[in-house]
């Protein structure tokens, strides 16, 4: 059993059409598996247009893992796979090389040259195919419908509260510890210092956030943005971890995003900066205080 998509975020959308595949594969006492594809077609197809994407392909494989599938086949789209032919890619791919007796995707999901495949097509293929195919209906929420593209705008809007609804937890980011200007530290607010993807859109601003470091949680506060009080320079992701000391730089870390506290402002002086990130800190503590269990459900892929 397969769900096959995109997956760009794994949101609620997504999540009912892993829910079909797993319900589908306990019918039949089989592993329900994702089908998914790298890099995202939309990046093929126009590689000079910046593509903010939710998750990477590895955390897109975590979370998979994380929704209860035994596993994900990434296939590479490249200009072989944009120009296989919807039938093709049933009989060959699917039938073929996969060999599935049931199939679940999104009411919107199309593949194949042309954009040809559709649900439609699965599901007038499947008698003859044997195969059983599920066609998950959009997700809504407040009348308003769950994709990738809603969240990303949320995300820009700094509306965190609704992009962690529409993913059903909340958006993060894995990056590895580099090393800063260290103002922080001579501010009292020593920071881990990672440089998110050129193309994110995340709003600049403060963030209360849950960090994670293999098994370990800590919660901290956030900047994300391009520090106008100091120097305006490229934008960084400056995680201050609360009730911590150690050494960071070069750690791989989760940052997940669990309130939107405030817009990135240029101070006229230290001193008010200062005093604004203890009030920044004081608010984030209480977001994460009134959020205790609020992390990303993550699998294992290796």
């Amino acid at each position: 059993m397969v769900a096959m998509g995109n997956f760009d975020g794994v949101h609620l959308g997504h999540r009912a059409v892993i829910g079909a595949a797993l319900r589908m594969a306990r019918a039949q006492g089989r592993p329900a598996f994702a089908v998914t594809f790298e890099p995202h077609p939309r990046s093929f197809f126009s590689p000079n247009s910046p593509q903010f994407r939710l998750t990477t392909e590895t955390n897109k494989l975590r979370l998979l893992a994380g929704a209860g599938l035994s596993g994900a086949v990434v296939m590479t789209f490249d200009k072989v796979r944009a120009g296989t032919s919807a039938q093709d890619f049933i009989h060959h791919d699917l039938i073929g090389r996969l060999g599935i007796s049931g199939i679940a995707v999104g009411y919107d999901f199309h593949f194949g040259k042309g954009r040809v495949g559709s649900p439609a097509l699965l599901v007038s293929e499947a008698p003859r195919l044997g195969i059983e195919v599920d066609v998950q209906a959009h997700v809504d929420i407040d009348e308003r419908p769950v994709s990738s593209t809603a969240i990303r705008m949320a995300l820009a809007e700094g509306q965190i509260a609704d992009a962690t609804t529409m993913l059903g937890g909340p958006w993060f980011v894995t990056g590895e510890v580099i090393h800063g200007e260290k103002r922080g530290r001579g501010l009292g607010f020593p920071t881990a210092n990672i440089r998110l993807d050129k193309n994110c859109e995340l709003k600049h601003g403060i963030y209360a956030v849950r960090v994670g470091r293999g098994s370990e949680r800590f919660d901290g506060v956030a900047s994300f943005g391009r520090r106008p009080t100091f120097d305006n320079g490229a934008p960084l992701l400056e995680v201050f971890l609360f009730d911590f000391k150690g050494d960071l730089y070069g750690a791989e870390l989760d940052v997940a995003f669990i309130s939107f506290i405030r817009p990135e402002l240029k101070f006229d002086s230290v001193e008010a900066l200062v005093k604004r990130m203890n009030e920044d800190s004081a608010r984030a503590r209480a977001d994460l205080a009134a959020a205790p269990d609020a992390y990303p459900r993550l699998g294992s892929i290796g």
